[in-house]
């Protein structure tokens, strides 16, 4: 069972947006939140730029969004990163999957799938007749159910292969996927926890069968309570009234501490005051474990 980060390492936690358009709010949180534990930890904070999918990436998108963290006076302590530039990282561990028979080419596209969406190994044992090779995927048939303590939401456990079958690490239009690109770009930072939000808790079983396949010593997790409507929803990134570009950074900033259960006393408005409360104050007990809706909409 993977643990929580390993403590007799130096402590460095990272934020990884798109650049899919404006920094919004599940964003902002998910950055607050990650920024005061790494430095709960006398650790270090990065911003690595998530943009290995140009066909949805917005011009200028990256760089908006990082004077936007610049506003609520969230640095990177280390040259923001971009993980299109780890290209030669990825193909290096696409060939070692693919060379210790951990991965495979498969043919199949999305309209080959069955109605439940979970692909049943069509191409394992080699590609069918007339089909060609387009993506590549992650043997999931003998892994062993990956288990993982988040410091958060406590003991996970689920088996990569129910939830959608060996899952593509190489894309057809030739990108490396998400699930193989944030594995190894976390190993080759040194990141020892990765903190983000709860709509990506099912993804961790799927990235700590990559780091066994890689031979990989995974991070520790820790993943934050994901911010809702007042009915409910996940906060679209398309919401107009979106604190972040609504309201003042000391506005929205209170409504992200609030999210994480840490929202400072009443007399406390200045950013510079509610981030020297935050940090003084931060207590991994306060943080919700459940979705939180915080009134996001301008008064």
């Amino acid at each position: 069972m993977s643990q929580a980060n390993d403590t007799t390492k130096p402590y460095v936690g990272r934020f990884a947006p798109s650049p899919t358009g404006v920094l919004h709010f599940g964003s902002l949180v998910a950055a607050v939140g990650s920024y005061l534990r790494a430095r709960s930890q006398n650790g270090r904070w990065l911003i690595r730029v998530e943009d290995l999918d140009p066909p949805r990436e917005v011009p200028g998108a990256a760089e908006e969004q990082i004077a936007t963290l610049a506003r609520f006076g969230l640095r990177s302590d280390a040259p923001v990163s971009y993980q299109s530039r780890s290209a030669s990282l990825h193909d290096k561990a696409l060939k070692q999957l693919l060379d210790n028979k951990s991965a495979y080419w498969c043919g199949c596209s999305r309209r080959h799938l069955p109605p439940d969406g979970i692909y049943p190994g069509t191409c394992r044992d080699g590609l069918p007749p007339g089909r060609e090779p387009r993506s590549v995927r992650l043997r999931t048939d003998d892994a062993e159910t990956e288990c993982f303590v988040d410091v958060i939401q406590g003991e996970y456990c689920d088996h990569p292969g129910r939830i959608g079958g060996d899952f593509i690490i190489r894309r057809g239009d030739g990108l490396i996927a998400y699930q193989l690109a944030v594995v190894v770009d976390d190993a080759a930072t040194g990141i020892t926890e990765v903190v983000r939000g709860a709509d990506l808790l099912d993804s961790t079983p799927r990235q700590l069968l990559v780091y066994r396949r890689l031979g990989l010593s995974p991070p520790g997790w820790m993943h934050l309570p994901v911010v809702t409507d007042d009915q409910g929803r996940k906060l679209s990134k398309s919401d107009n009234d979106d604190p972040v570009a609504a309201r003042t950074p000391s506005e929205a900033m209170r409504l992200a501490l609030r999210a994480l259960g840490h929202e400072p006393p009443a007399g406390t408005r200045s950013l510079d005051a509610q981030w020297q409360w935050a940090r003084e104050n931060f207590d991994l007990q306060r943080i919700p474990r459940g979705p939180v809706a915080v009134g996001v909409h301008p008064a």
